[in-house]
Order: structure tokens, then C-alpha cells, then sequence
């Protein structure tokens, strides 16, 4: 399906230089700011206290954040969970003393502010808790990094699985580098948001560089950059589409979904943007640069000399 078809092929390979100049400064930013300010990790990195509650009817999440805000709690989460019903706190790792405390303080607030609230339970959740979830976490991203460099480099060529996982690196730390600047929570839900990301991103890639063996194939006579410009010309009407309906949901998300699905769907926003540019215009690029063309796709006829049969036999 395409909604407009371009006849001239766009000479996006003209301006290669300019568009990785861009994607190198946002790096190098977004690793800045890694490096300076770090990541804000959310209760269930750095452990806390869990409080679960439930309302006879649906709970007021706003009444709530606002009963904890007003009296002096921070860095909290409140979020539905099972129904509209039960509600999840999550507080910030304090002193065990302090902490067992906590469960008490949130009920007294939550009386004067959000009366109706029933205490189900309270947990203390420890720091090695944390530390186990973001070590899983980096591995889930490693092994994910790992399958992608081997799927490309199995169904394309090594260049292209290079060329792929760069700019799908590229995706990743600046998705973190924006929750470092910004110092936005970094929970569990963004680190799915960032994986989801990585996929999302590798299927564009794979789509262009699906149209670029094509087109070495099929079409002679073309240089380099003029295959991976037609490739991408190609592509733009699909890349539209499938990205278009993917942000309209998203937005949706960012904009009614509520607290809980708020920085998921923003860092599926900041991924889905960079993923279209770094998957068109980072990775092709770095492609050309390292030397694709197209002898690699085209197999050498068998040359049989003369009064010889196939199978090499002399007549």
C-alpha cells in the first residue's frame, strides 16, 4: 500500500556527511549527560517501600499523588493495578526504621486527603533487589544487541549488520541520554519502551537494506549511492504509514494514558523519531562508507572451459 509514489529519487546520499555530523553532536550530548547527571532511577532499580491500598470505588489517582505530595513525600509512584480499585505506592529507599514508618505516614495522609482507603500490605524492598533488576535489565538489552548483529549479519552482510547496530546504538543513548538531561524516571516500563525501540528500529533498517539488494540485483549500472538513494525513495511512502499509525498510538498514550503510561509512551516518542532517522540516514550512510557494492550480492558466473561439460569432463 502507498499513499504517493516519487519518481526522481531524493540524493539523500549527498548530504551523508551533514546528516552524521548531526547524529554524532546529539551522541555525544546524550552521552554528556549520561556521564554528567546519570540516569534517575525509578523505586524498583533502587528499592523502597511498597504499599498496596483499595478503594471501595475507583481510586482518585490524582487525589493520592496530590494527599503524598502535600505532605512531603517524593520521588513517589502511584499507579492502578488488577482493577481501578487497587492502588501501587512505590517510595523511595529510606532508612529501615524510617521505612517501616512509611506505611502509617501514606494511610494518615491519604484519610485527610483521599479518605476511603483500606491498607492490603507494605514491603520493604531492599537495594540488592534493585541492583538484581537493573543487571537483568542490561543483559535483556545485550542479548537483544547480540541477536540483531547476528540476524543481519546471516541475512544480509556483515557491513549491514555493522551499519544496523550502530544506528540502533545510536537510538538507545539518546533515549537515555534525554532521561538524563531531563532527569525523567527511568523504570521498568522504559527499559521495555527502549527494547520495544530497538526492534522497531532494526525493522526499518532491515526494509531499506531489503530494497538496497534488491536494486543491486535487479538494476545495472546504478553507483552506490545512487542504489541506497533509490532504496530509501522507495521505502518512503511504507516508512510514513507503519510509522504514522505507530505515533498516532503512541501520542495517545502520551497524552491520555495518565502518569503510569506517560514515560513509556515518551520514550517510545523520542525512539520512534531517531529510529526513522538513524535507520535512513545513519545507518545507509555508514553502509556506503564501508564499502558495499554489488559484486557482493551477485554470484560470479561459473566459467567452463572449452570441451569440457558441466561436471567437468572432457567430450
Amino acid at each position: 500500500m502507498e499513499f504517493f509514489r516519487i519518481k526522481k529519487d531524493i540524493p539523500f546520499m549527498r548530504h551523508a556527511l551533514v546528516f552524521n555530523v548531526i547524529s554524532l553532536i546529539t551522541f555525544l550530548a546524550a552521552v554528556f549527560f549520561l556521564a554528567t547527571k546519570g540516569l534517575h532511577l525509578s523505586v524498583e532499580f533502587t528499592g523502597g517501600t511498597l504499599i498496596e491500598v483499595n478503594y471501595a470505588q475507583s481510586a482518585d489517582l490524582e487525589k493520592i499523588r496530590g494527599a503524598l505530595g502535600k505532605n512531603g513525600f517524593r520521588d513517589y509512584s502511584v499507579q492502578n493495578f488488577g482493577s481501578s480499585q487497587d492502588v501501587m505506592i512505590r517510595l523511595p529507599l529510606r532508612d529501615a526504621q524510617e521505612s517501616a514508618k512509611q506505611g502509617e505516614q501514606v494511610m494518615q495522609a491519604l484519610a485527610a486527603e483521599a479518605p476511603g482507603a483500606e491498607l492490603r500490605r507494605v514491603e520493604y524492598v531492599g537495594p540488592q533487589v534493585g541492583k538484581e533488576l537493573a543487571e537483568n535489565g542490561a543483559l535483556a538489552l545485550l542479548v537483544v544487541i547480540i541477536g540483531i548483529m547476528i540476524y543481519l549479519a546471516f541475512r544480509f552482510e556483515w557491513r549491514f549488520s555493522v551499519s544496523a547496530i550502530i544506528a540502533n546504538l545510536h537510538d538507545v543513548i539518546i533515549i537515555l541520554g534525554f532521561f538524563a538531561a531531563f532527569q525523567w524516571e527511568f523504570s521498568l516500563s522504559v527499559l521495555a519502551a527502549v527494547l520495544a525501540v530497538l526492534g522497531y528500529s532494526v525493522n526499518e533498517s532491515v526494509v531499506v537494506f531489503d530494497r538496497v539488494r534488491e536494486t543491486f540485483k535487479r538494476v545495472r549500472g546504478l553507483s552506490t549511492p545512487q542504489v541506497l538513494d533509490h532504496a530509501i525513495t522507495s521505502t518512503i511512502s511504507r516508512t510514513i504509514i507503519t510509522h504514522g499509525s505507530t505515533q498516532v498510538m503512541v501520542l495517545s498514550m502520551l497524552l491520555f494514558g495518565g502518569e503510569t503510561l506517560y514515560y513509556f509512551s515518551l520514550a517510545l516518542t523520542i525512539g520512534i523519531c531517531f529510529g526513522i532517522y538513524s535507520s535512513v540516514l545513519v545507518a545507509s550512510p555508514l553502509v556506503m562508507w564501508l564499502g558495499v557494492s554489488r559484486e557482493q550480492f551477485i554470484k560470479p558466473k561459473k566459467v567452463i572451459a572449452e570441451g569440457a561439460t558441466d561436471d567437468g569432463a572432457c567430450v
